[in-house]
């Protein structure tokens, strides 16, 4: 197995759809060279998942990478990232597609004043008019590599909705009355994502390939951060991740992810810091920790202990 943690210096394999010579290493070292550093487990369910073209659903805490898979995979493979953003109410005009009702309107008066009714009305329900949604989109993308489509935390949606996407993962199909049906030639690539603030409906997960996301060893979370805040000296990344390590350890409300940790690393080069201290991680703690609460019982504990256990961890 390929060591994610070290990007490969050369050209990564180029992405064919359902290329059967794909391995597991190519895939760690197309996401290692595209920026993402992926533990074993997660690099085989991606590879099985391209592999087998299924759905790939990710669970996790906020921050640990899930989006940036299906970003990163977009990268590599050339397709479009079509993101489905999830909230309580979606429905399929803004997942699948609705009418332009106002070109629509306007084009039944223009042949109105040229005494071409008949004709206009029966092209008001052509795809002339039709705004296609990412799911629509997905599943007829002309040609191409087969787009990535992203249905980012879908347990924020009801569970209309998410009955809704049961047919649409089976089938890769959707049916529009006016039009009739669109089918998938080449299936998307698809990653649903979930925060887990609530449970995703066992059907669900039954259409999908799973992996739970967990937050980065100490090791691959200072390879992270050396690879995408490359502007902080490398001492000043260990000294960090040591300290999230402490901060993720403590129960708060909202530990901080992989992205807190790249964001404090690179406010703290800013600051021209080589090396974290307690006043300035009394002064940027807001870049780690987004919650008062947080904020005031890592303060309650003691920020010097945090500082000087970071600092051996780190060294």
């Amino acid at each position: 197995m390929v060591n994610p943690s070290e990007p490969p210096p050369g050209a990564t394999v180029p992405y064919t759809p359902g290329d059967p010579g794909l391995t597991v290493e190519q895939v760690a070292q197309a996401l290692a060279a595209h920026g993402y550093l992926a533990d074993e487990g997660l690099v085989t369910s991606i590879f099985l998942a391209l592999a087998l073209r299924r759905p790939l659903l990710l669970e996790g805490e906020a921050g640990v990478g899930k989006t940036e898979v299906a970003k990163v995979l977009s990268a590599w493979t050339g397709g479009e990232l079509l993101r489905l953003q999830c909230y309580e109410g979606i429905d399929v005009t803004q997942a699948v597609y609705e009418w332009d009702y106002a070109r629509q309107l306007l084009h039944l008066r223009a042949a109105e004043s040229s005494e071409a009714t008949g004709a206009a009305e029966d092209e008001v329900y052509s795809e002339r008019f039709l705004v296609r949604r990412p799911l629509l989109t997905a599943i007829h993308h002309g040609a191409g590599p087969p787009p990535v489509l992203l249905i980012d935390e879908v347990d924020r949606a009801d569970d209309e909705f998410e009955a809704f996407l049961l047919e649409f993962l089976s089938e890769y199909a959707v049916t529009i009355p006016e039009l009739g049906t669109f089918r998938a030639t080449h299936p998307p690539i698809v990653i649903v994502t979930s925060n887990r603030t609530r449970d995703v409906h066992d059907a669900l997960k039954r259409r999908c390939l799973y992996h739970w996301v967990e937050h980065p060893d100490f090791e691959r979370e200072v390879a992270i951060i050396g690879l995408r805040a490359p502007q902080a000296v490398p001492a000043l990344g260990r000294q960090v991740a040591a300290a999230v390590e402490q901060l993720r350890a403590m129960h708060l409300y909202k530990p901080p992810g992989v992205a807190e940790s790249i964001d404090w690393t690179a406010a703290l080069a800013a600051l021209g810091q080589k090396r974290i201290d307690e006043r300035t991680v009394e002064l940027t703690l807001g870049t780690v920790l987004k919650y008062q609460e947080d904020q005031n019982r890592v303060r309650a504990e003691g920020v010097e202990q945090l500082v000087r256990t970071a600092l051996q961890r780190g060294a």
